[in-house]
């Protein structure tokens, strides 16, 4: 057994996501368990260097944990041959000249979505990977989430006879920043800066969808923006120009129909921030980020309608929680040693750069569906 160095220039790994989720919890976990398993037996190391536009904040982030390269300077970060690999997880606006840039060095990509904020651009950037040959890469964070291998493995075991339906809730009060600090960047609510939930959530819905349940095949949306003004990092008042919530259903392959509410402006009452409940003929099932309960058609209570009583069932305790029965790692890690081992020996990889663009095309169709106030089809992309 030997090991195998892989270079990874990472960018835009400052913020709350990339730092995270990215650098720490994927990228230098890989790195400090020894590296990831090839076929043959080797460890495959990533040698990371970081790059950004603030010196002291990447050296400061580098000394941290470990990591002996950074710089300020790109260009240079991209000429140097023995980096194979560039990752991306700054600001959607810069993304495609970025993985442009980076596919022109002849590196493989692997980026945050979306991959861009237009579906030319995220057409235009995975034909440009596609003609250039290398191997790229988009972020589906949330197929490896456990609560959603569980939905999965209960639909690939066909628990659910015919599926019918699909409701999710997503989002969580974001604090207006004027008494109580926001929780999430003050760009995100300001259009002009790339934010929007329809943009930030309906691609992550679309590959959700077609992974789990079944390909989307038309959209209707309702995009808003509940809370018109909000108070920036600085304290300092400004107009949230971007939708805030996102109202969407969907119509899916089988006619499933699925329902997906996305807010910024809502309290939780429900297992996790985000849940998925799929109903079908033979069962139902609800998943949060990790749980995931299930109810057979054996199983299911025979309520009656009687609203002169108080309801005496519980109906949660028909609900049986599906086992763990394996241990899940993390699913941006899970994600980043599948693709390194797609760059380095060719292993099995779906999420690629025309998959990103499916993302921004839901998200495109979603904001002209809410513009029109009608139902759009969702055409199959030529790539």
């Amino acid at each position: 057994m030997s090991t195998q160095r892989i270079g990874i220039i990472m960018h835009g790994v400052t913020g709350r996501m990339g730092m995270n989720q990215h650098l720490i919890r994927s990228v230098l976990a890989i790195r400090d368990q020894g590296g990831v398993r090839l076929k043959n037996g080797d460890l495959l190391v990533p040698d990371v260097i970081i790059v950004g536009r603030n010196e002291q904040k990447i050296a400061e982030l580098a000394r941290r944990h470990g990591v002996e390269r950074y710089t300020t300077d790109l260009d240079a970060a991209l000429a140097n041959k023995d980096d194979t690999v560039f990752f991306d997880a700054a600001s959607t606006q810069m993304r495609p000249g970025l993985l442009k840039k980076a596919i022109d060095a002849g590196k493989h990509v692997y980026s945050e979505k979306p991959v861009s904020e237009s579906l030319a651009e995220a057409v235009e950037i995975a034909r440009h990977a596609k003609k250039a040959g290398v191997k790229n890469g988009i972020v589906h964070d949330k197929l490896d989430l456990p609560g959603l291998l569980k939905l999965k493995r209960l639909r690939d075991s066909g628990f659910f006879g015919k599926i019918l339906s699909v409701r999710g809730e997503f989002g969580y009060w974001v604090f207006e920043g004027d008494w109580m600090e926001a929780q999430r960047p003050s760009w995100n609510y300001r259009k002009q800066d790339g934010g929007g939930m329809v943009s930030d959530m309906l691609c992550h819905w679309r590959y959700v969808l077609d992974n789990v349940v079944a390909p989307v095949k038309a959209v209707s949306c309702n995009a808003v923006t509940h809370i018109p003004e909000r108070w920036d990092e600085k304290g300092e008042r400004y107009e949230a120009t971007a939708d805030d919530a996102a109202y969407a259903t969907f119509e899916l392959e089988g006619d499933i129909i699925a329902q997906i509410n996305s807010s910024w402006a809502t309290r939780v009452r429900r297992d996790d921030l985000v849940t998925f409940h799929i109903d079908g003929t033979h069962g139902s099932a609800v998943a949060g980020l990790h749980t995931c309960y299930s109810q057979a058609r054996v199983n299911t209570p025979k309520p009656v309608w009687n609203p002169d009583q108080k309801q005496t069932m519980n109906f949660f305790e028909d609900w049986v929680e599906v086992p763990d029965n394996k241990v899940f790692d993390n699913g941006f890690k899970v994600q980043w040693e599948q693709f390194l081992r797609h760059v380095v020996e060719d292993g099995p990889w779906s999420y690629t750069l025309e998959e990103g663009a499916k993302g921004v095309q839901l998200a495109e169709l979603g904001y002209q569906s809410s513009e029109e106030r009608r139902w759009l089809d969702v055409p199959a992309l030529d790539i």
